[in-house]
Order: C-alpha cells, then sequence, then structure tokens
C-alpha cells in the first residue's frame, strides 16, 4: 500500500508531520508536539484525511495500474 506523508520543516528542522499509515499528527519537537496535540483535535487532522481520500487514493489506484501496464 502507499502512504501519505505530510511534513511541516521549519529552519531545516522537521517539527511535525503527518503520517497516513499512523493517521493523525506526530510532533519531533517540543512545539511540534504541542501542535500536534492541537491538530489531531482540530479541523487541521480532517483536512489532511479529506485530502487523503481527494488526492491521494485516487491517484494511487491510477499509478498502480500504469505500473502494471508497464511490466
Amino acid at each position: 500500500g502507499a502512504e501519505y506523508i505530510d511534513s511541516y520543516v521549519f529552519n531545516k528542522a522537521e517539527y511535525i508531520r503527518f503520517n497516513s499509515t499512523v493517521g493523525k499528527y506526530v510532533g519531533y519537537t517540543e512545539h511540534g508536539v504541542k501542535n500536534a496535540e492541537t491538530w489531531n483535535k482540530g479541523s487541521e487532522l480532517a483536512q489532511e484525511l479529506g485530502e487523503l481520500e481527494r488526492y491521494c487514493k485516487p491517484n494511487t489506484a491510477i499509478d498502480y495500474s500504469v505500473a502494471l501496464d508497464k511490466t
């Protein structure tokens, strides 16, 4: 299966990430952990999950079928 990752970087350091396998935001710094807690409870998580349904899943099926056609 495919995995959708949306990383947020500040000063060249990743501080928060949405990972479709985990299904929520994960923080990597003190600030990122606080944001992850807030974003997982708010509209940000719904927006990421919407992007996953709207864009990733349909295009994954297309990309997979194209890859199969080429083999």
